[in-house]
This record gives C-alpha cells, sequence and structure tokens, in this order.
C-alpha cells in the first residue's frame, strides 16, 4: 500500500480524516509500522493526493490530520479493455493489475471459451471487485477508480455496444496467429479485447474483425491472460 486511499466517508472535515477498516488498520501497523506523528502519502477517491500525520493509531481507528490534497492522479491509459471473464482467482490479480497500470474503462465479456459458472463467482460482487480496484489504487499511488461493466452475451456487444465503443477510437484484439504485431508507443484511444484462456473461437475473431478492429499479437508464445493483460498493456503505452 504505497497511497492510503481515502473515501469519501473517511474525511470528518477538511483537516481530518478516519480510517477504520481492519485491513488497512492491520497494514499501517504490520507493513507501514505507524507510529503517531508519521506523516504518510494519502489520497482522497476520485479527488487528489497529498500528506496526512497519523495523530492516532489503536485497534479501531487510525486519525489522520490532513495537509493539503491538491497533487493530482497520474495520467489515466487511452485504452477501454474488454477482458473475456477469466477464472476467479485470475480476475481478482487482472483487475488489480491494470488498474494498477491506469486501465479506467473495464467491460467483462462473455465468450464461447468463457465457462458460465464464472458468472456466479463471489469474485464479481461489487464489493469484491471495488476492493481489487482500490488494492490496484494503493499499489500506484493513483486516486481515480475504474469503472467496471459486464456484457454476457457476445453477440449482443458487438452487435450495439463495440459500434459505439470505436467511434473514435482504434479497435485492437489481441489473439495468437493474427497477421500483426501489437503496436508500440500508441497515443490514440484505443479499445482492447483479450480473449480467456484458450483465446477467441475463430467465429468470434471473425465478428471482432468485421466490426472494424485489428487483430495483433504478442509472437509465438501462449500467455496466461493475467500475463498477456500487461505485456500488451506495456507493449502499447
Amino acid at each position: 500500500m504505497n497511497l492510503i486511499l481515502l473515501a469519501p466517508e473517511d474525511i470528518r472535515h477538511d483537516r481530518l480524516a478516519s480510517v477504520r477498516d481492519p485491513r488497512r488498520l492491520r497494514h499501517l501497523r504490520e507493513v507501514h509500522r505507524a507510529r503517531v506523528g508519521d506523516v504518510l502519502t494519502l489520497g482522497v477517491q476520485d479527488g487528489g493526493i497529498g500528506r496526512g500525520e497519523l495523530t492516532l493509531l489503536s485497534d479501531d481507528e487510525a486519525r489522520f490530520a490532513l495537509e493539503t490534497l491538491d497533487t493530482p492522479p497520474p495520467p489515466a491509459l487511452p485504452v477501454h479493455l474488454v477482458l473475456a471473464l477469466p477464472r476467479p482467482r485470475m480476475l481478482a490479480r487482472s483487475l488489480e493489475h491494470v488498474t494498477a497500470m491506469g486501465v479506467k474503462r473495464i467491460t467483462l465479456l462473455h465468450t464461447r471459451r468463457v465457462e458460465k459458472s464464472y458468472w456466479q463467482s463471489p469474485e464479481l460482487e461489487p464489493a469484491k471487485i471495488h476492493e481489487h480496484l482500490v488494492l490496484g489504487l494503493e499499489q500506484a499511488r493513483d486516486t481515480a477508480l475504474p469503472e467496471v461493466d459486464v456484457a454476457k452475451g457476445f453477440r449482443p456487444f458487438v452487435e450495439e455496444r463495440l459500434p459505439q465503443l470505436l467511434e473514435g477510437r482504434r479497435g485492437l484484439v489481441a489473439h495468437p496467429g493474427m497477421p500483426s504485431p501489437c503496436p508500440t508507443g500508441l497515443s490514440e484511444p484505443c479499445v482492447l479485447l483479450i480473449g480467456p484462456e484458450g483465446g477467441f473461437i475463430p467465429y468470434e475473431v471473425e465478428r471482432l474483425l468485421e466490426a472494424g478492429c485489428e487483430g495483433i499479437h504478442l509472437g509465438p508464445r501462449i500467455l496466461r491472460v493475467e500475463t498477456a493483460v500487461v505485456a500488451l498493456l506495456a507493449r502499447l503505452f
């Protein structure tokens, strides 16, 4: 936790914040080994970043006297990530990784090779998704919470939503065997689509290409989703 992310309800008034949830308190004690008087990096969700002095640390509360929180968060990546829903454990790690890298729009998509049981996972509950997003923000010293939505039908997504997403954006389908290597140093907005373990099926690739997306690859190696998404984002931006 490189940043103590404050939720709006943590702010008592402009100069005082109170943290009570067990995870952050445990991290302050066990990782930061914080003591009263320490000055730590703080940020307000969807707000600025600054510093705060720890004035109280007990078993159930930490209080901070806030300094000015006016440093903006790091810039977001100009990408809308469309990720075929991975296995629950991989979903948790992927959300944390892409949030830390600066992705602010994420759509979780159903495709043929996505197990239907994945959609019943507790990891898709809003509170769990929020938890993983917060962990990614804390890692990267960011405060801007990503937006996450789901698309449980591939065909409706391609026919109804994808054309709107591609307006003013470059569509990139990452899939083994595509003709073009992943571009580098991209500055234009894009939609990046990544398939599940095993990849998109041929029908899905055809529909995405017909919709106006470009097929790209990372070379001959087959990577896990959580590795591929980080490699693609790092190469693109």
